[in-house]
């Protein structure tokens, strides 16, 4: 996600792949995509470094978790860490064999990206610290449930 100018060097860095100048969000939901745990980095970290870090917060914060699927971009030793060190069973969710071009696929969390960016402050990174920018992501999924919950 990009980063507003004002966001000190320290807290951004820059990822050739996505080319993105900035920080990267990663979350964990459920199924019915509601937020369990997220942690931002900079860009420059490695999604299978933070997704262990992620994966320690989501143990930390929910121990009754039994399977955790992720995108077909944590193979490696993602699984192993997860496996190994937080004793929690990991499944890769894989492209279709010679499929071209974008498929839905089950069980990822781009619906809660997108509820997520609904709100303008997460839209782009405004925030100096990455736990500032954490509390901004979890209090854009409070909205979203609670307006969830005034529909019932």
């Amino acid at each position: 996600m990009p980063a507003a100018d004002t966001v000190p060097r320290s807290s951004r860095g820059w990822d050739g792949g996505k080319r993105t100048n900035g920080v990267k969000r990663h979350i964990a939901v459920d199924v019915n995509g509601l937020l369990l745990a997220v942690v931002v980095t900079a860009a420059s970290i490695q999604d299978r470094d933070a997704a262990c870090r992620l994966l320690a917060a989501l143990r930390g914060r929910f121990s009754t978790v039994r399977l955790v699927w992720a995108d077909g971009g944590y193979p490696g030793r993602l699984p192993v860490c997860s496996k190994d060190v937080l004793a929690l069973p990991m499944q890769i969710i894989k492209r279709i064999p010679g499929a071209t071009g974008f498929h839905v696929r089950p069980r990822v969390v781009e619906r809660s990206f997108a509820w997520i960016n609904r709100r303008r402050r997460c839209v782009r990174d405004y925030e100096t610290r990455p736990d500032h920018h954490e509390a901004m992501v979890h209090i854009a999924m409070i909205a979203a449930m609670t307006r969830r919950l005034a529909r019932t």
